[in-house]
């Protein structure tokens, strides 16, 4: 870093994002993104809409969040369009959580909450999960802090039934619960039907996994009217047009198109089961999902060897470097052409172990 780097920032680490490889064409099966694309009717609103590129985008995304508002049963003032749902989530800590209020969430999850926290001089606290990995939501009752779970939780893809997310959400009435729903469409069940009852919940979901828009950059906030106004304070304080024209327009075209997106889902889903059983066959653990990706590891082969091995087969997956979770790696859901190919070196891999 330059000698000018403000102090402050100086001993902050970044979020690592997933590989994103130039090199060589890889079955890429670690960072969640959908296998299939998007419909024509998307390609061709984005190509239309480019053409208009010269004018600034509309700040209040009027069309992507009416249609929003339809599918999702809420009105246009409880939705937020967003560069990504990672943006909402860094406007929730620098809304909801001060050196006052401090931010509480699990130790194994997105590692995106500790980096917000830090990036602000938020005080945090992260909470073990259970010896199987999944939450005690009894853990974030009178929390007396601002609340984080990502439900479907990161990277374990296992998932809370919502009345437990209610009853953090009920007994925290003094501070805000973030629920993070990157992954909802793969099996979870969404709280955003809470926001009508609970001034304190927002509820994030993404284009990026079930919507094959992870490279347009789009998330949507669920909230009461007084907590999203307390967002677009920090958005028109930061970037008013922070959804740009293509986007937006990509964003509402894919809501036109839902059925096929959720049609999809279930594709996915299938090809999980599948992959699932066939892990498990090889001698794998492999944790219940509720997402696009599964979390295994196999007693025969240490993670980072298995990631290691599968990328020099052409496969990538994601491996973590946390000591508690170093052995076990998660394999994003492709197409079942592509889980045969993970399958089928994994199994060549093993094969070479035993050797």
């Amino acid at each position: 870093m330059s000698k000018y780097f403000s102090k402050k920032y100086a001993l902050l680490t970044p979020y690592t994002p997933g590989e994103q490889p130039k090199d060589t064409q890889y079955i890429k099966l670690n960072t969640n993104e959908s296998p299939f694309a998007p419909p024509p009717s998307v390609v061709q609103a984005v190509e239309t809409e480019i053409k208009r590129a010269q004018l600034y985008s509309d700040p209040e995304c009027t069309a992507l969040v009416k249609k929003a508002s339809e599918i999702f049963g809420v009105n246009t003032k409880q939705i937020l369009p967003t560069n990504g749902s990672d943006e909402i989530l860094n406007f929730a800590f620098m809304a909801f959580c001060d050196k006052d209020t401090p931010v509480v969430f699990p130790d194994i999850s997105y590692g995106f909450y500790s980096v917000f926290a830090n990036l602000h001089g938020i005080p945090y606290k992260t909470v073990p999960l259970k010896s199987d990995f999944s939450i005690d939501y009894r853990d974030y009752m009178h929390a007396n802090a601002t609340v984080v779970i990502a439900n479907p939780n990161a990277p374990t893809g296992l998932c809370l039934p919502v009345w437990q997310i209610e009853e953090i959400v009920k007994s925290n009435p003094n501070n805000v619960v973030v629920i993070d729903e990157a992954y909802v469409d793969f099996g979870g069940e969404s709280c955003i039907p809470l926001i009508h009852k609970y001034d304190n919940l927002l509820v994030t979901q993404t284009f990026s996994k079930s919507r094959s828009l992870a490279g347009a950059r789009l998330g949507l906030g669920f909230a009461c009217e007084s907590l999203l106004a307390d967002l677009n304070t920090l958005k028109y304080s930061t970037n008013p047009y922070n959804v740009n024209r293509m986007t937006a327009m990509a964003g509402y075209t894919a809501l036109c198109e839902n059925a096929y997106f959720m049609d999809n889902c279930k594709v996915i889903c299938e090809n999980r089961e599948y992959t699932a059983n066939e892990l498990t066959k090889l001698g794998f653990e492999v944790l219940p999902s509720k997402t696009n990706f599964l979390f295994v590891k196999t007693d025969e082969i240490g993670g980072r060897k298995l990631y290691e091995e599968l990328k020099k087969k052409g496969v990538l997956v994601r491996n973590f470097t946390s000591e508690r979770i170093k052995d076990y790696n998660r394999v994003t859901i492709g197409t079942k052409e592509e889980m045969e190919i993970f399958l089928q070196k994994t199994k060549e891999i093993l094969k070479e172990q035993r050797q």
